[in-house]
């Protein structure tokens, strides 16, 4: 075989090969061994050195990834696996797994077409384990299960052999329930993990052995050798009879698809244009000939060449100096400077660059994640990326140097770019900035970052909690009028039924679908006809729907009036916080007949002021963010743990015992948690294990809402005073 070859040649080799290739995604809760485990699988094709494998974290090549010992950034790697008698292009991403970067594994999902799930045996499944399986299966992608750690069962836990099978069996049930819970079909089509087919590998990243059904027969290594080869601590033979590299990407070339089988399945399911279009056919066939086609699904920078879109194309070929359009962006064509692929932090050019690879490119100055390019002037964009998650926590930036400032507004801005799960707020009167996050980590990495890499000396405020607003009541026909009061505006505010909010949340509605599908899945959700045929904006998980017959001239101001309602829904009237889950209707609107009248000056703040009166009229509420949390500690540390929840106005829902440890299951809301990892290591002696994840918003006790709005207003210079609907309609 073309072993002789450099490992660049014989990737470029197999580019044009769909049959060839499988794009995966490494997925885990924080700490199950991802980042060791892609290690030793490029140490196994020959890209780092064995002896390094596994502590030199190839892929976590961000120093701040290596000082913290976790993955903050997802990376991608090409490499070519053997797998009998022939050669595969396996193109890999490594995604973090602590919750604060978990948009980063949505985003790694969409490029993907099948994802190893690394389960740690001691630990079992984790919170996070079922976020990212839920992402996964959410995007089509295909599951293969690795059991790791296998080796701390047996000299850890101390556990026999029998004993090893039954907790490594209890492992895979588990995990097969979450696949059966979020996808029947799926499931039911051959989706199930099973040890016997070989969808299921059992070793350790660590000492770079592992097992499946199919290996043993051909290493003849059985599980009674792995348990005395553990015990006596033999682990080097293993991982030379049956090494991990060779074991699990057989698995991943046997049971993960090619392109072509993937995307006749996958395109579907992300995409919502014609299937009979030329970019429809092209996309479900993967043509390398066809119109281009891709999706970006991560921005990185490079000082010398710029601006680094990287993506998974669908169709077409992608050549230097192609003129490419974003879709959602100004009608100007972005030229492409280089196409490339990653193999880890480093970027290797290639001439041509055709369908069923992840593509690395320059020269899309207009992309950001998300985006859709193709050689076509208009395209159906792909489904949007839908995250599990979202900011609840803010910090103010500000630059240490005036002379600073114009750099920092334009470093926030590539910030932003960079990762879509962070809300960046430029003001450039005050030259306060906002970065919304995921959490404490995700904003000291950020921030961290603005000063380490992009050389922006910057002050940070402590982290602020970011609140929501949302109607409780109704309100009828609540009348804006514009300054001049030529003009009226008559809007009924009331909340989002709770199913629509969900299905918009899911990308199941959106206003990139055809109007009539849109209008039949909101029929068969319950919504009334007249509405769900009118439906005119979705703004958030936000409704505006025109219920007016004949009004002259009302569609040329539609576009103003959604501009008022945007900016009321940006900054509710409680306490300036995004609005979320409501439902406007439009009822009966007065223009001007002269266009001069019914300017962006005069209906923009007619409509604002409507919806922001209508609001209070509603009964406007303030929700704050929640955070589910499971703590596992030895059963005499319990009560410690659950006074740790209980303590920050949070809820126990859940409590499991097995052997002498115990997880308590509960949730609290944000604004509680800040300085909850010291005190819950403390209140144990440092023998918990935890995890948070995004539990959504709820409503801020009553009791407590006047001073946090008071708070909240007086922080963001506001009146300090309750806001009155008349405020609004003078």
């Amino acid at each position: 075989m073309a072993r002789g070859k450099k490992m660049v040649d014989r990737v470029t080799e197999l580019m044009d090969k769909p049959e060839q290739i499988r794009n995966i995604g490494i997925v885990a809760h924080i700490d199950h061994g991802k980042t060791t485990l892609s290690d030793n699988l490029l140490a196994g094709a020959g890209m780092i050195s064995e002896e390094l494998a596994g502590r030199q974290l190839f892929m976590d090549s961000d120093e701040e990834e290596q000082a913290r010992g976790i993955t903050i950034d997802a990376s991608n790697v090409s490499m070519v696996h053997e797998y009998e008698g022939r050669e595969y292009l396996i193109n890999m991403i490594d995604t973090p797994g602590h919750v604060d970067f978990g948009g980063d594994v949505t985003r790694a999902m969409r490029a993907v077409d099948g994802a190893v799930v690394v389960v740690d045996a001691v630990e079992g499944t984790m919170p996070q384990t079922e976020t990212v399986l839920r992402q996964a299966l959410k995007e089509g992608v295909v599951p293969v299960l690795f059991v790791n750690k296998v080796d701390r069962l047996i000299n850890e836990l101390k556990v026999d052999e029998q004993e090893m099978q039954i907790r490594l069996g209890r492992v895979i049930d588990k995990v097969n329930k979450l696949i059966r819970g979020m996808n029947e079909e799926a499931y039911k089509a051959g989706w199930r993990l099973d040890a016997a087919q070989g969808t299921v590998a059992f070793g350790s990243a660590l000492y770079n052995w592992a097992v499946s059904a199919p290996f043993m027969k051909t290493s003849g290594v059985s599980f009674k050798e792995v348990y005395e080869k553990c015990r006596a601590g033999e682990m080097k033979e293993l991982a030379k009879r049956s090494p991990l590299s060779s074991v699990l990407l057989d698995m991943v070339v046997r049971h993960l698809p090619d392109p072509f089988d993937a995307q006749k399945r996958r395109i579907g399911v992300i995409w919502h244009g014609d299937r009979e279009s030329p970019e429809g056919k092209a996309m479900y066939a993967c043509d390398p000939n066809g119109p281009i086609s891709m999706m970006v699904t991560d921005i990185s920078f490079d000082p010398h060449a710029g601006e680094v879109a990287t993506g998974r194309l669908f169709s077409g070929t992608i050549r230097r100096g192609a003129e490419l359009y974003v879709m959602g962006a100004a009608q100007r064509a972005n030229r492409i400077q280089q196409a490339g692929i990653f193999m880890g932090p480093t970027r290797i050019e290639v001439e041509s660059l055709p369908a069923g690879n992840i593509a690395a490119v320059t020269g899309l100055k207009d992309a950001i994640v998300g985006s859709t390019v193709t050689s076509l002037r208009e395209m159906t964009p792909f489904e949007s990326l839908k995250h599990y998650s979202e900011p609840v926590m803010t910090v103010a930036v500000e630059a240490k140097n005036m002379k600073d400032l114009p750099k920092l507004v334009e470093v926030l801005r590539q910030v932003a770019k960079e990762d879509p799960t962070l809300a960046v707020t430029i003001n450039e009167e005050t030259g306060e900035h906002l970065i919304a996050g995921m959490g404490e980590l995700h904003l000291e990495i950020i921030t961290g970052r603005i000063k380490r890499d992009k050389g922006v000396e910057i002050v940070t405020s402590p982290p602020i909690v970011v609140y929501r607003e949302t109607p409780a009541g109704k309100a009828t026909a609540v009348e804006g009028k514009s300054p001049n009061r030529h003009n009226r505006f008559y809007i009924d505010i009331e909340p989002l039924d709770d199913e629509i909010v969900r299905m918009i949340r899911e990308g199941e509605v959106s206003m990139n679908q055809p109007a009539l599908e849109r209008r039949d899945i909101l029929v068969a959700a319950g919504m009334d006809k007249d509405e769900a045929k009118s439906v005119k904006d979705i703004y958030g998980t936000n409704m505006f729907i025109d219920m007016t017959k004949g009004i002259q001239y009302l569609n040329e101001t539609m576009e103003l009036i959604l501009e008022g309602v945007h900016e009321a829904l940006a900054g509710g009237p409680l306490a300036d916080e995004k609005v979320q889950n409501t439902k406007m209707r439009l009822v009966d609107v007065k223009l001007h007949e002269d266009a001069i009248h019914r300017g962006p000056a005069q209906v923009i703040p007619a409509s604002r002021s409507a919806v922001k009166a209508g609001l209070l009229i509603a009964d406007d509420s303030l929700l704050e963010p929640m955070q589910k949390i499971s703590i596992t500690v030895p059963t005499d540390q319990m009560g410690a743990a659950t006074s740790q929840v209980q303590g920050r106005r949070g809820q126990v829902f859940d409590i499991t015992s097995e052997g002498d440890t115990v997880t308590v299951v509960g949730k609290a809301p944000v604004a509680e948690l800040f300085g909850f990892a010291g005190d819950i290591r403390s209140a144990t002696e440092g023998r918990a294990m935890w995890s948070t994840e995004f539990a959504g918003f709820e409503i801020v006790p009553s009791s407590m809402i006047k001073d946090v709005v008071m708070a909240i207003r007086k922080r963001k210079g506001l009146k300090e005073q309750l806001p009155r609907p008349e405020d609004y309609l003078a």
